[in-house]
């Protein structure tokens, strides 16, 4: 798995791929942080990264699929995948370090935005006025999004040859697993109980509920869980394409 992890760092690195998805998402997550009216800090008036917090997410949603899309799309193109196949190694581990790669790409996308806490802390009024507990919780939160989007991402790969195919089907399937169920629960038909157990379905509620600086063990659990699923979905789509 450990050679899988870096070989996979290395191209996002030796390319301009993971240059240009860090700086893509630093600067778009800048833009909304303090230029666009409706979310700039400087105009809002309060020392909270609450506008980073709910932007972030969206950016991520094409961000992660942008960078899992080759993960095995371009290995049935480029006929290596029967390379990998022979290797001493299992699927998983395969399938592991291909994920842990692009995960830890998107971890190298977040650190810089702590510059926006210290930034936020020097400009407010009253010294130590952040809330830092929800701020940790929502990076929490933000990275437990990652892994869920990212398993997604590797899933859709396995899926396809076509880049442009994986890339569509995984934004598709994270739209509809972080806005797709919040959206349903508020239909007019819908009310009462089944509301809240089909917003509890998506990811949105779970993350929300991480952003209050309130680490819930059901939450954790749902994200860890959607991970292992599409994970585990992906061992399965390699294993039919084996046998085919």
């Amino acid at each position: 798995m450990i050679s899988i992890y870096k070989k996979e760092l290395n191209l996002f690195f030796s390319s301009l791929v993971g240059y240009i998805a860090i700086i893509v998402f630093l600067l778009v997550c800048g833009f909304f942080m303090w230029v666009v009216p409706d979310s700039n800090m400087l105009e809002y008036g309060y020392a909270t990264m609450d506008k980073f917090f709910i932007s972030a997410p969206w950016i991520l949603m094409f961000l992660l699929p942008a960078l899992t899309m080759r993960s095995f799309a371009d290995e049935y193109k480029g006929g290596t995948i029967e390379i990998l196949s022979t290797l001493p190694l299992k699927e998983s581990q395969i399938i592991l370090g291909k994920f842990l790669a692009s995960l830890t790409l998107m971890v190298f996308s977040l650190l810089p935005t702590l510059i926006y806490v210290f930034t936020l802390s020097s400009l407010s009024v009253v010294a130590n006025n952040l809330d830092t507990g929800g701020i940790t919780g929502s990076y929490i939160g933000l990275f437990f999004l990652s892994a869920a989007f990212t398993a997604v991402g590797t899933f859709c790969s396995s899926l396809t040859s076509n880049q442009v195919i994986a890339f569509l089907m995984a934004v598709f399937t994270n739209f509809i697993l972080y806005s797709g169920f919040d959206t349903l629960s508020r239909m007019p038909f819908v009310s009462g109980t089944p509301e809240y157990i089909i917003s509890q379905i998506g990811m949105q509620f779970h993350y929300a509920s991480i952003s209050r600086g309130l680490l819930d063990t059901r939450d954790i659990v749902y994200f860890i869980s959607v991970t292992i699923i599409f994970l585990t979905a992906t061992s399965l789509s390699l294993q039919k394409r084996k046998w085919n």
